[in-house]
């Protein structure tokens, strides 16, 4: 606990602004196994004391009162419980870690273990953190050769490597999400059988992993891992896209995804199941396109495992085949150290994009409409990519981070961002044909405007003036 004291009263009187105490939590450390639970011990603190009417009983908890700081016990061999006042400073209150009862109210501790605090780890791991120490890697993974038909069984989508934090990974498909850790041993779905969704420990952190009844699955690490990580995906029918996603400092961002790394080269890398005979397969990594892995055997037992249900497979794993798990080539975000545009280019006047009507017409067609501030700028080709952080969102139909990159498909600066800067942008999501690119895309004639209060006000109203259908006319609007 900590105090403090006004040394100068408000002229008026008042006491000092904020709050005179400050909890910390000190012991983070988790009860051992079996050991006596803190609320069930004030509960046994009232075993057979004279309660109503001089009758005596003995409590245990009762997990069922409307206030999680009342210490509620249950009468035992009766049916009533009864509420004893506030519980014990320091007692759980609620399923988030760390929280606890202090004064009778249920306090969260923010990532520097003071009560009530706002601060928030980034995805760097950094407490109070604004993701700049760390560099975002994200891709969907496509299979040609799935799409064709096969491969089935195991094979790799990525390596992960040691150091990775928030990660996250999402399938929807009747395909299986699949982990192994450093030392090629399964975390989940290995070994042809199914795990069930849950908490799962690998490489010195967590994994939650998660399976809808129908196609949905999922799973997430917050890191940071300690060991490098494959990811893997037991095909059972044609790939619909895996996409996934992580965080890595910068000298580990550098060494794998950056110009020299050695996964850029062509290797032979093997790996299979156990008591499985091994053959080496051959992959060429290659940057932005779609990854066609060797050849590999496959049995009829595919066939019928495509028609069957997800559960059946669990029921299936003694009939699997003699299947090599594929290592396959890695999909990177590849850093441009020369952020200069390509000489001899001409870039004409910019698409000046700017009135009502052009602010209500993309605010309801784009797919994002939000408040971003420019961070940094490279080239890329005949392209231009921005690191921008994300401040506020009026309209998106698809999941924003906090920070994102924006592309532009051209090197003259239109429209312009200037680094440092707040804009309004209405960009839109962009998937090329192949599903080998999944992006935010700002266009010349996007509507792009420095951010100011009026902009802000004139956004708010829109909402509701957007439908299914689109825009309504201006006429309509009456703005």
């Amino acid at each position: 606990v900590r105090t403090r004291t006004c040394l100068t009263r408000n002229p008026v009187g008042g006491p000092c602004a904020g709050d005179p105490r400050q909890y910390k939590i000190c012991n983070t450390k988790e009860c051992s196994a079996g050991s006596e639970g803190f609320r069930e011990m004030q509960c046994a603190a009232f075993n057979d004391r004279p309660l109503v009417a001089g009758n005596s009983f003995r409590w245990t908890t009762f997990h069922g009162g409307s206030n999680p700081c009342e210490l509620s016990c249950l009468a035992l061999g009766h049916n009533f419980y009864y509420n004893f006042g506030h519980v014990l400073d320091g007692t759980s209150c609620s399923k988030e870690p760390g929280a606890v009862c202090v004064n009778g109210r249920c306090l969260k501790p923010g990532c520097d273990s003071i009560l009530g605090s706002k601060q928030q780890e980034d995805a760097c791991m950094v407490c109070g953190g604004h993701n700049t120490t760390c560099l975002h890697h994200k891709s969907v993974y496509q299979n040609r050769r799935m799409e064709a038909g096969g491969p089935f069984g195991y094979n790799e989508v990525a390596m992960i490597p040691a150091g990775a934090t928030h990660i996250r990974v999402t399938d929807n498909s009747r395909n299986y999400l699949a982990l192994q850790n450093g030392r090629s041993q399964f975390v989940i779905n290995g070994n042809w059988k199914i795990s069930v969704p849950g908490e799962y420990s690998v490489a010195g952190t967590k994994l939650l992993y998660r399976r809808s009844a129908d196609t949905w699955e999922s799973f997430e690490v917050p890191g940071p891992t300690q060991e490098d990580l494959h990811l893997m995906v037991l095909a059972t029918e044609r790939n619909s896209g895996i996409e996934y996603e992580y965080w890595l400092p910068p000298d580990q961002y550098a060494l794998y995804h950056g110009r020299r790394s050695p996964l850029r080269q062509a290797h032979h890398t093997s790996s299979y199941l156990p008591r499985i005979q091994p053959t080496t397969s051959t992959t060429t990594t290659t940057t932005n396109t779609i990854r066609s892995p060797p050849n590999t055997t496959r049995s009829h037992w595919f066939l019928d495992l495509l028609k069957a249900p997800r559960q059946s497979l669990q029921h299936n794993h003694h009939q699997r085949p003699r299947q090599p798990i594929t290592r396959l080539e890695r999909e990177e975000n590849h850093r441009n150290l020369l952020p200069q545009a390509p000489p001899g280019r001409h870039c004409g006047k910019c698409l000046r994009v700017k009135g009502r009507r052009e602010r209500q017409r993309q605010y309801c067609q784009k797919d994002f409409v939000f408040r971003a501030k420019v961070l940094g700028k490279l080239y890329r080709g005949e392209e231009t990519r921005y690191d921008v952080q994300i401040i506020h969102t009026y309209r998106n139909r698809y999941r924003l981070e906090h920070r994102e990159f924006l592309w532009v498909q051209n090197v003259c600066d239109c429209p312009k961002l200037e680094e440092g800067k707040q804009y309004i942008l209405m960009v839109r999501r962009h998937i090329n044909y192949e599903h080998t690119l999944n992006r935010i895309l700002m266009e010349e004639e996007s509507y792009v405007v420095p951010y100011r209060p009026r902009e802000d006000e004139l956004l708010r109203p829109l909402e509701r003036l957007c439908s299914n259908r689109g825009p309504k006319e201006p006429a309509e609007l009456g703005v």
